[in-house]
């Protein structure tokens, strides 16, 4: 099984990552005039969220994403999946937090498969193997905290 770190995504070539890595790819892709991480970020999500569906990788794969905020030990990353796209039983490298903006999605650890729908939320413990499934088109704001693993 595959641990996925975002520090090591992040600095990959987009065309090397596989498929599970491709949903939490730090990308830049929009952050010519946005900051990444200040004192105080306001973030946009249905701006955000207009253009991964705009994006070619969107048209062209079941998924799309973008770090839309990102400092010391925090990630915040927006995913889009399309009905059916599936990220394998992998792990994270720090706490998530995984809230549905929109659609439903399937998510299933060793133990426990829990449906999420709009305004849900979930949250994990580092480690923990898991997957997720969308059932319909599914818009979700992915939250990684490694901060407390170094501790």
């Amino acid at each position: 099984m595959k641990k996925i770190k975002l520090k090591d995504i992040s600095q990959s070539a987009p065309e090397k990552l596989s498929k599970e890595e491709t949903i939490i790819e730090a990308t830049i892709h929009l952050n010519g005039n946005r900051k990444m991480d200040a004192q105080l970020v306001t973030l946009d999500i249905p701006f955000f969220i207009k253009n991964i569906l705009k994006e070619k990788s969107w048209k062209s794969k079941d998924r799309n994403s973008i770090t839309i905020y990102k400092t010391n030990g925090l990630s915040i990353v927006l995913v889009a999946l399309k009905k059916g796209a599936e990220l394998t039983k992998h792990t994270a490298d720090g706490i998530v937090a995984l809230q549905v903006l929109k659609g439903k999605i399937i998510f299933k650890t060793e133990d426990k498969s829990v449906e999420l729908g709009k305004r849900q939320m979930i949250a994990l413990h580092s480690g923990i193997p898991h997957s997720v499934v969308a059932k319909k088109k599914t818009i979700f704001l992915l939250t990684v905290n490694t901060e407390f693993n170094a501790k």
